[in-house]
């Protein structure tokens, strides 16, 4: 792709998916201004790169890939923010122009989770992705990917309520052991441990009539 073919397209893919593309950050960064350097970021790594055969589709799926990856790769910087984050803490951001209560209930409420956990859950009901893709993009294991659902959505159901099951999801739920004895601890095989259910019997007395 030609240097003017590439600027042609990222002039076309911002003026209509521009404000898209920001959304997607918005979600994932919680604070608009921080998405839009997300986006820009994201633009540079993928035009800076040409690659034959960009349509506007691929280019914005790429960009979406990207704004992911610049998400998370500022994760160390985030951390070291997060400690000093009530120091520098502003009101809560006003709805946009059309923005409908739930949606701006559904911003806040991602705030409370953290950078992996957040990814997660935008991937899987934003982008509609299973979980499996869900760890390939973010570089995890199934389960651990399946963890951070889970624990997410614990969050989330304390900031909105009662939320609709993920069957994808809901498996790791069941991790705590069931009530009753402890394997390995309560129940012992071995002889020395049972305890004696049998009659008593005492010992034999001693012909001076004393006990042994």
């Amino acid at each position: 792709m030609r240097d003017d073919d590439a600027d042609r397209l990222l002039a076309d893919l911002v003026h209509r998916r521009g404000p898209a593309l920001v959304g997607y950050a918005h979600l994932l960064c919680g604070d608009r201004a921080a998405a839009q350097d997300v986006v820009q970021d994201a633009l540079v790594r993928v035009f800076g790169r040409l690659r034959r055969g960009f349509t506007p589709d691929s280019a914005e799926a790429y960009v979406r890939r990207a704004v992911l990856t610049v998400f998370l790769d500022e994760r160390r910087s985030s951390a070291r923010f997060d400690r000093v984050r009530h120091v520098v803490a502003t009101p809560d951001e006003a709805a946009a122009p059309g923005e409908s209560d739930d949606r701006l209930d559904l911003r806040r409420a991602l705030d409370v989770l953290g950078r992996q956990h957040r990814a997660a859950v935008v991937l899987r009901y934003y982008d509609d992705l299973t979980v499996p893709e869900v760890a390939a993009r973010l570089g995890v294991a199934v389960g651990t990917a399946k963890r951070y659902l889970h624990d997410a959505l614990r969050l989330l159901e304390d900031e909105l309520g009662p939320l609709d099951a993920d069957d994808e999801v809901t498996p790791v739920v069941a991790r705590r052991a069931p009530a009753g004895p402890r394997p390995g601890r309560d129940l012992d095989p071995s002889p020395r441990a049972r305890p004696q259910t049998g009659p008593q019997t005492s010992p034999p007395a001693r012909p001076d009539g004393g006990a042994r």
